[in-house]
């Protein structure tokens, strides 16, 4: 069992590094980025750096808790070991995390083979599309099915290469881009004269999102090499270089790129700017960079969202057969998440489905922070960080929550009943 154990220890620093940004950087930022320009315009990198902030105190309860239960059900196992008698709480938190990684999964997919074929005859071809995104989906359950070794290799190669392509590209924008920085820091002072604090914030805590997948790491904590180090260095590290790309890559496109082209493009702002410096190369080099950020977050979330599922039927809150593993990879949730996704693609509505996952990732980190602070002397936790923590995601939540209801409430609405959907298998599998 010793030997078996040391063998399947795969992961070090590197990969785990790998997997929490590949699950961040995955295009969520360039649609935040669109929403944000839209909203406060050169004061974007701000609320991006705020955001950081916000995950950063998230973070801090994710690696507290996860350094002293250290199990790879995570978000998960962290609330059913602290509230253990509550079984229908932790049935839905299982239910709600994991229905929110297979919304995210879905949308990395789709946006792969959007800038795919984005300069095809098929580009607009929905059906083409979502073939795409199904088919490299099926790439990746293998890759995960196969080997977690080679897996953590893949990622490795495919997160920093990402990182390298998109920071050539932000610091290529800002050198050759029509503002100079006298101009930008000006154009700032006018935005933050149009714009209040309350809007920063609101900005702050929808960029919140763009850094889901650090919680990744901890459930890899079976497949770690020692995990006391490598989790907080990991995520903490993680976040830091994503707040350091999200912010070159914002000031990049603001440098080149007109707001009202950002505002217009989103996710592909970044592309049309780089094809105005470096004409056909500079697209093709961000198409790259955008298919090796989209294959590192879908790879790192099947990863990380199978085990944690695996965890939760082994619990019977979903059906035990998703539970068995096979030399310890917990193959039928690969595959499940996997399936799950593609039926969300074929269904389509995935930008519905973004903002489910969006808000589930925000509540679950508040509770996180919650439980946290419930046994803050165990995990030998801060309490003045922690309640800090429970205060800015709390303020972080009723934000987003008030944007979606002023500016999509039907949304909002859609978005409440499939809580109430998953509240009710949540409650039947709890009650069994």
């Amino acid at each position: 069992m010793t030997q078996h154990r040391k063998r399947n220890k795969n992961l070090g620093l590197v990969e785990l590094i790998a997997i929490a940004l590949g699950g961040m950087v995955g295009g969520g930022i360039f649609t935040v980025l669109g929403i944000s320009v839209s909203m406060i315009g050169s004061l974007t990198p701000i609320a991006i750096i705020v955001g950081g902030l916000i995950a950063s105190l998230a973070a801090y309860s994710y690696v507290k808790l996860g350094l002293y239960y250290k199990d790879e059900g995570a978000t998960y196992s962290f609330f059913k070991h602290t509230y253990p008698n509550s079984s229908f709480s932790a049935s839905a938190i299982g239910w709600f995390i994991i229905f929110g990684y297979i919304s995210t999964l879905a949308l990395y997919a789709y946006t792969f083979s959007s800038y795919a074929i984005s300069s095809s005859d098929f580009a607009n071809n929905i059906w083409v599309r979502k073939g795409i995104a199904i088919a490299v989906i099926g790439i990746f359950t293998f890759i995960n099915i196969w080997s977690v070794n080679g897996m953590g290799k893949i990622e490795d190669l495919m997160v920093y290469t990402k990182l390298v392509i998109l920071t050539i590209i932000s610091i290529i924008l800002i050198t050759h881009g029509n503002t100079d920085f006298g101009t930008f820091v000006e154009n700032m002072s006018v935005d933050f004269e149009k714009s209040n604090m309350f809007s920063i914030l609101i900005v702050a805590s929808l960029t919140f999102v763009a850094y889901e997948g650090f919680q990744l790491v901890i459930n890899a904590v079976g497949e770690m090499t020692n995990p006391k180090k490598n989790i907080p260095r990991a995520i903490y590290s993680a976040i830091a270089l994503a707040i350091l790309i999200y912010v070159v890559i914002s000031i990049g496109a603001l440098f080149a790129i007109p707001k009202e082209e950002i505002i217009k493009n989103k996710e592909f702002a970044l592309a049309s700017g780089a094809g105005t410096v470096l004409g056909n190369i500079g697209t093709n080099l961000v198409i790259l960079g955008a298919l090796l950020a989209t294959s590192s977050a879908i790879s790192g979330t099947i990863f990380g969202s199978s085990r944690q599922m695996s965890v939760v039927a082994k619990d019977g809150y979903f059906p035990k057969i998703l539970a068995v593993r096979k030399n310890g990879s917990p193959q039928n949730s690969i595959i499940a998440m996997a399936l799950l996704a593609c039926i969300l693609i074929t269904v389509g509505g995935l930008e519905l489905i973004l903002e489910f996952g969006s808000v589930t990732f925000l509540l679950v980190s508040l509770l996180m922070a919650i439980a946290n602070y419930k046994i803050r002397d165990k995990t030998n936790s801060s309490t003045l960080i922690t309640i800090i923590s429970i205060i800015g995601l709390s303020i972080g939540g009723f934000l987003i929550l008030y944007y979606e209801f002023t500016n999509e409430w039907k949304q909002m609405l859609v978005i409440l009943l499939l809580y109430a959907l998953l509240s009710f298998g949540a409650w039947k599998f709890s009650k069994n």
